[in-house]
């Protein structure tokens, strides 16, 4: 079912809102945009397996500190390839809409006006 036109009116108002007032949830759902960084990729994972190499050597080793080593590189290998390059981050800032006019006018009356149509919504329900 299609929205109405003041629905989507209504859709577009919120996003807009969400955008302007709370840029760390956006970006959170909006995952991370822009080109992926194949080489940090392919170096966490080797990177990941030479710790686990270095681990394992550790332990049949019996040696504490060559077994920390490996861990430490295995879990840095694992956060290299897992964690956004700043060029990819940096680019999906960029490409997030910019703010226009205050924040609290715009927010206090696109709020009010969303619980008054809820109040409205209810009341005729009942």
């Amino acid at each position: 079912m299609p929205l109405s036109e003041q629905e989507q009116r209504l859709l577009d108002e919120m996003e807009r809102s969400l955008y302007r007032n709370d840029a760390d949830f956006v970006q959170a759902v909006r995952g991370r945009r822009g080109r992926v960084d194949y080489r940090a990729i392919v170096l966490g994972i080797l990177l990941a397996v030479v710790g686990i190499g270095v681990l394992i050597a550790g332990v049949a080793l019996q040696l504490l500190i060559v077994g920390i080593v490996g861990f430490a590189l295995m879990f840095g290998g694992v956060l290299l390839a897992i964690t956004p390059s700043r060029r990819s981050t940096a680019a999906a800032a960029a490409a997030e809409p910019r703010a226009t006019g205050s924040r609290r006018a715009a927010s206090g009356g696109f709020m009010d006006r969303l619980n008054d149509r809820w109040d409205r919504r209810q009341e005729g329900r009942d």
